[in-house]
């Protein structure tokens, strides 16, 4: 058993401390706050962006200052839109000679000189179906484009304060390689800083 006498001088020590001192009435204390954050962060910033998208395609990409992404969404709905216009005048030419085709007429782009027919009254018809089909799927392609672009220009607004420091790391390291009599002993440790 310990002695007593050690638990009194523990006390009467403990008792006598004093942790903390009490600053006199007439000092003054000033706080200084240092933030760690020093650029303010705009939370209305992704829709804000995929508003202006919405407006004008790629006005979103100029607002998060991601510039080198606006060609290539005025290049991706141009082509779009292109590719659209020429199978819209396929399917008109289509359509035209199978008018005439259907009316008794021979002088239509898809006859030869002579007004033999090229291609058959049903070839001219699943020609036509088909550039319709091209046509609609082209404009679903260019709306799916347009609508993209305007989610892009969200998620880089959301992106814009994602911490990207070189501190991020997952490095994977491999541990106790074992030699033992039935095999080999192998560890994976994955280990990630941040």
């Amino acid at each position: 058993m310990r002695s007593p006498l050690l638990y009194i001088i523990i006390f009467v020590c403990s008792y006598m401390t004093m942790a903390q001192t009490e600053p006199a009435a007439n000092k003054e204390i000033n706080f200084i706050a240092v933030d760690s954050v020093t650029v303010e962060l705009d939370a209305n910033k992704p829709a804000r962006a995929a508003f202006y998208s919405a407006i004008l395609p790629g006005l979103g990409q100029a607002y998060n200052r991601s510039y080198w992404k606006i060609p290539i969404v005025y290049g991706a709905l141009g082509g779009g839109i292109a590719v659209y216009l020429w199978n819209d005048s396929q399917y008109n030419e289509l359509r035209d000679a199978y008018r005439i085709r259907l009316a008794g007429g021979t002088n239509d782009s898809f006859s030869d000189a002579d007004g033999n027919p090229i291609i058959s009254d049903l070839g001219l018809e699943r020609a036509q179906r088909r550039a319709q089909r091209n046509k609609e799927l082209t404009l679903l392609v260019t709306a799916g484009i347009y609508i993209l672009q305007i989610i892009e220009a969200n998620v880089d607004g959301h992106l814009d304060d994602f911490n990207v420091d070189r501190n991020l790391s997952l490095t994977p390291t491999i541990l106790n390689i074992e030699h033992v009599p039935s095999g080999t002993n192998v560890g994976l440790s994955l280990t990630y800083r941040f």
